[in-house]
């Protein structure tokens, strides 16, 4: 057995998939099948319509979803000047709560406070924007999020040069931060979901992909077995 494939057996890979994906008109039933799908986190992507261009949902809808699940909430704050809000957010039950390098001017303050709160603080990164942006960070995040697409719709195709990307925030956590954790968000599918986790992802999100499956419980189970598996 190569070394790959040992770490692969010892290295769960926690699957989030995202409710932007869901049945909003079957909300509470969507968040309760992937539930018993087998899912490990809920991704709630937050949007506010400046630093991406869409709207989704405030705290008052997170708090509903958390009386709906036990699973932890993992809260992609997409948003200008995220620190008015972690607090909302994390009192209406985020457990993973990810800023934007790009939208956060006092990025350790926020990632600290975040913290204080209870929640695991993230950095999230845009392509575009380089690893080595988190060199001060990276000693006080607890995961690093990364766009493999732009961030602000959903069902975009996977942008390729995001492998290498994951290989060097493995690299620069391996070294300076080795307990945090690398979570990767747009265009993941079936057929890139072993590659990714190879490449040093623990969390990867699943949008159109896992709520377009036609069998939320099937697909989990294919994915943990290295399986494929078409949309349908």
């Amino acid at each position: 057995m190569n070394k790959s494939a040992a770490d692969r057996k010892k290295r769960k890979v926690l699957i989030a998939p995202s409710l932007l994906s869901a049945d909003f008109m079957s909300l509470a039933r969507e968040i309760e099948a992937t539930g018993e799908a087998g899912a490990d986190l809920l991704h709630v992507d937050i949007m506010d319509g400046h630093f991406v261009p869409n709207m989704t949902i405030g705290p008052f809808i997170v708090e509903a979803i958390r009386k709906t699940t036990s699973l932890p909430l993992d809260v992609h704050l997409m948003i200008e000047r995220p620190e008015r809000y972690i607090d909302d957010f994390i009192g209406a039950g985020a457990d993973f709560v990810s800023v934007h390098m790009e939208a956060s001017v006092h990025l350790n303050r926020i990632l600290n406070h975040i913290k204080e709160k209870g929640a695991k603080a993230g950095v999230a990164l845009n392509p575009a924007t380089p690893v080595s942006c988190l060199a001060s960070a990276v000693y006080d995040l607890d995961f690093v999020l990364i766009m493999s697409v732009n961030p602000g719709f959903g069902g975009q195709a996977f942008i390729p040069h995001s492998l290498e990307k994951i290989k060097e925030t493995k690299k620069l956590l391996a070294l300076k931060n080795p307990s945090a954790l690398i979570e990767v968000d747009g265009g993941v599918k079936p057929d890139n979901f072993r590659t990714l986790a190879d490449c040093g992802a623990d969390i990867l999100v699943m949008g159109s992909a896992f709520y377009l499956s036609g069998d939320y419980k099937a697909l989990v189970q294919n994915l943990r077995r290295g399986k494929k598996q078409a949309l349908r």
